[in-house]
């Protein structure tokens, strides 16, 4: 987009979208309903979370049930066994086998949720996953052009990964922890109604401690998450430009903006994971606490002969109880420090989800239109009658209600009462009037600007950057849509096509050529998936690639890999240019197509070119001159306005703007 009057910088400039992002983070909310939306993706998983419930069910029964065992084996086995001359072992070692049975219930029930629980994350992620590429998909060009692609992809890797640890670790300890509390709550109650009110007095000194430390982490958490993308983005950022940064010796300048950012993110970290980390301890030693609290109180009480008062019935506080009681009250505490621990790995996953859900939310681009492209055949009578076969004649399916500018320049609407739509054949004809537009509302771009490619029509673009020649091309293939003025397709004004079927009757070439992994031609039939070997390797000798092709190592078969950066830039220009010429659309946009390349790289690319504009109409720009002296309608663009047009001669002749490009009296910038 080079064209804009306001360039986006990226996450490490001025005013980037990352730095915005850190400056706001420490104020920054979890969205309403996160938690919601979140769990509703759980929702094909019901069974398997079912199940997980049982298990965890039975993992926390079979803790607090060792526990009261220590009661029954001090009170009904160890300490009458002292009493005895002969002591039988039998009833305690069957007492043994049977809590080792639920010793190993516990242990399958908890290796069974664990198990079960990563399946539910991994599926859950790959739904969200899955859906979060769909929907960007669907998104205008408008959406990436102000976003850094570190950014966005933070939201498949940091994001998705605190998700992850959430469901399948983060969650379920905190079920099974609650689970757990409230078990073992009722255990103690049945054991010593007062040994539990000492217990839960000191449990509300703890809650305000955990409350005061993982208060202070979450917020940390939530800035930690937003560094993390922006580090990402820079690092994305470089990694693209490190020919520019070598180039130009900005290593140091780079290593400082870096480390800038990186002590942010270390900053945060740091700070998020010292009072996540530390609330352990502190739990740990309140525990102990707790525990000697516990076993002073009820060594008190059972000296004195206190009443005890429990649901089991106990009257006094026996050795075994006071043993098992012990156990329990740090079988309470424990749950509570882990709890605190999990609700930071919460929060975190939370900020990463308000930001997956701030992607799935953005708008769609949108798309009102209802002219289709179809493949026709001409019958006997000479009426196109539409077929489901491809013939390379193609029509424009336009239904009854859309208004059609006729060839007379007479716009009428259409009315069929018998099939409802007409068949309008696809020329290739496009006029822009008194088009206006601006990449925001505060500044226009284009002024006034109006163009008339008919059929078969060679049409330059030419100006300095920023003059909004491609801005031109952008408007044709709707990834923006004007302010003011109208675009017409065959007499059909574009808002009213349906995007899909108006690309795919545009071909472009750009100047930054983008491969994919995969192999020489896959990325030729990637203009179009249908298209047979045969079809592929013809575009390819129409494109002058054919040549170069079959002398690599596995020739058409062979695998490009890293955006086919072994190959020179004329070769992957010439595969673009196959790409194209694969397609083969009525209308084709060259945009800078051989300004990167050497001039005899550029004859080679030329001709290929040449091969493919052949019968079509083309819109080109270029700065070389030498390049579009055959064109049609040579347009002269400065700040958005069209100052020349006509074909070469009659621009020499007015010795005005082109004329000085020409000679060199001017030079584009």
């Amino acid at each position: 987009m080079a064209d804009r009057q306001e360039i986006r910088r990226g996450p490490g400039g001025p005013g980037g979208h990352g730095r915005r992002a850190m400056m706001a983070a420490p104020g920054m909310k979890i969205e309403k309903g996160t938690i919601k939306r979140l769990l509703s993706y759980l929702g094909e998983y019901k069974l398997r979370l079912s199940i997980v419930v049982l298990c965890i069910l039975i993992s926390a029964g079979a803790g607090v049930a060792s526990s009261l065992f220590i009661q029954n084996l001090i009170d009904d086995y160890i300490l009458p066994m002292l009493l005895e001359a002969s002591p039988v072992f039998t009833p305690l070692l069957q007492a043994i086998g049977k809590i080792g049975c639920v010793f190993l219930a516990g242990i399958l029930a908890t290796f069974f949720f664990t198990r079960t629980m990563a399946i539910v994350s991994q599926g859950t992620l790959k739904l969200i996953r899955d859906e979060m590429f769909e929907h960007m998909q669907t998104l205008p060009i408008r959406y990436f052009d102000s976003r850094s692609h570190g950014d966005l992809m933070s939201h498949y890797t940091n994001d998705a990964d605190t998700l992850r640890q959430m469901l399948s670790q983060s969650l379920p300890q905190l079920f099974s922890s609650v689970v757990s509390m409230v078990a073992v709550l009722f255990s103690m109650i049945h054991l010593s109604v007062w040994l539990t009110l000492v217990v839960l007095a000191f449990t509300v000194m703890m809650l305000v401690v955990v409350k005061k430390v993982a208060g202070r982490s979450g917020g940390y958490f939530m800035k930690q998450q937003k560094s993390i993308a922006d580090v990402n983005g820079y690092i994305e950022e470089m990694v693209g430009g490190q020919k520019v940064v070598k180039v130009f010796c900005y290593e140091e300048k780079n290593k400082e903006a870096f480390d800038k950012k990186n002590e942010e993110l270390c900053e945060a970290a740091t700070a998020a994971n010292t009072y996540a980390n530390v609330l352990m301890p502190i739990m740990g030693n309140l525990g102990y606490v707790l525990y000697v609290t516990v076993a002073v109180v009820g060594g008190a009480m059972a000296i004195a002969g206190v009443s005890n008062v429990s649901l089991g019935g106990e009257p006094l506080l026996t050795l075994g109880t006071i043993a098992s009681f012990l156990t329990l009250s740090r079988n309470f505490v424990n749950p509570i420090a882990q709890i605190s621990q999990q609700l930071n790995a919460v929060i975190m996953a939370m900020a990463g989800a308000s930001r997956i859900f701030k992607l799935l939310d953005e708008v769609s681009e949108e798309d009102a239109g209802t002219v289709t492209l179809v493949n026709t055949r001409t019958n006997e009578d000479g009426t196109l009658e539409e077929c489901q076969e491809r013939t390379g004649a193609w029509a424009w399916k336009v239904p009854n209600g859309i208004k059609v500018m006729q060839q007379n320049g007479e716009i009428t609407e259409v009315q069929n009462p018998d099939s409802g739509f007409a068949l309008v054949p696809l020329r290739g004809k496009i006029n822009l009037n008194e088009v206006d537009f601006g990449y925001n509302e505060e500044q226009l771009v284009l002024h006034d600007i109006s163009v008339y490619a008919e059929p078969g029509q060679k049409v330059a673009l030419v100006g300095a950057t920023g003059a909004g020649k491609t801005t031109i091309t952008n408007l044709i293939n709707r990834f923006y849509d004007i302010d003011d003025g109208k675009i017409r397709y065959d007499g059909i004004n574009i808002n009213k096509i349906h995007k899909e079927d108006l690309r795919r009757s545009l071909g472009v070439v750009l100047q930054d050529v983008n491969l994919f992994t995969g192999t020489v031609m896959d990325n030729i039939r990637y203009g179009r998936l249908d298209a047979t070997d045969e079809e592929c390797i013809a575009a390819a000798k129409l494109a002058n690639a054919d040549g170069f092709i079959r002398m690599l190592p596995e020739g058409y078969d062979t695998v490009l890999e890293g955006d086919g950066s072994g190959l020179s830039q004329g070769q992957r220009q010439l595969i673009s240019i196959a790409r194209a010429a694969v397609a083969d659309p009525p209308v084709m946009i060259l945009d800078e197509a051989t300004s990167s390349i050497d001039t005899r790289t550029e004859a080679i690319v030329q001709r290929g070119m040449d091969n493919l504009m052949k019968g079509r109409t083309v819109f080109v720009i270029a700065h070389r001159l030498s390049t579009i002296q055959n064109s049609d309608v040579i347009m002269v663009m400065d700040q958005g306005r069209i100052i020349e047009r006509g074909n070469h001669q009659h621009l020499i002749e007015e010795k005005g703007r082109y004329y000085q490009l020409y000679t060199g009296a001017f030079e584009l910038e």
